[in-house]
């Protein structure tokens, strides 16, 4: 059976990964390991450490000893916050530690847009606007058009866990635009694996979440393409092929 290992920020929503696990109908394995966050802050100095290359790389060897074929940081701010070309370094820094293929939920959101043809989104934060904006400028470099991006000021991840389908559902419409072909929840301390039909049904169109992206991701480093319905419209799509 194909594993993708996951490395996750701290505690908040990482039971959407087995929920998840189990939503593939038993065909991946996805070993989860917690790394050491720090301060709980959605603020820029906080973020860089958060994603550090000593944090991530002390959660690579259990991955692997739980047979990680390929890994992914799951956590968007503490990738996009480094910018296109640091997250970049971020992620083949993870690769060479962990000795497989690996990505981040950053560069995942970037992937799963284009597969889903959405070259215009709306981006639904629950991050403080400077760092919304950062996650925005993520996506311009990769040339996707965000016409509407909407920070709810939320500093912690820990704040953010509690949440339930009432907010993440409001957080959706607050967020949608008219012109976008699909709206974005950039946040992996958000429960969304759960809501994923009530999402695309609440806007009427394609929403990607960030556990919902992070696990496509590590299926595509597989090479492994998989439909399944309660997964929302990204599911349903033929993803992109990992670079040879």
């Amino acid at each position: 059976m194909a594993t993708v290992g996951f490395l996750y920020p701290g505690y908040s929503a990482e039971d959407d990964y087995p929920r998840l696990e189990k939503l593939l109908g038993g065909d991946m394995r996805l070993p989860l390991v917690h790394t050491d966050i720090g301060e709980d802050a959605h603020r820029v100095d906080a973020l860089m450490e958060m994603g550090s290359a000593a944090r991530l790389a002390a959660g690579v060897g259990e991955l692997r000893r739980r047979g990680a074929e390929a890994v992914v940081w799951a956590c968007t701010s503490a990738s996009f916050v480094f910018g296109w070309e640091g997250a970049g370094a971020q992620v083949r820094e993870l690769a060479t530690t962990a000795g497989t293929p690996a990505s981040s939920t950053s560069f995942a959101f970037a992937r799963a847009a284009r597969a889903i043809g959405a070259e215009r989104v709306a981006v639904a934060a629950t991050y403080p606007r400077d760092v919304a904006d950062r996650f925005t400028a993520f996506l311009k470099a990769a040339g996707i058009e965000v016409v509407q991006a909407r920070a709810s000021g939320v500093i912690t991840a820990a704040e953010v866990g509690t949440w339930g389908e009432a907010e993440v559902l409001g957080l959706a419409r607050a967020g949608d635009h008219p012109r976008a072909r699909a709206v974005l929840l950039p946040d992996t301390a958000l429960h969304t694996a759960a809501h994923l039909p009530a999402l695309e049904a609440a806007v009427g169109k394609p929403v990607l979440t960030a556990n919902q992206v992070t696990v496509w991701e590590g299926l595509r480093l597989l090479g492994r393409t998989v439909t399944r319905p309660g997964l929302g419209r990204l599911f349903a799509a033929e993803p992109e092929r990992p670079p040879a």
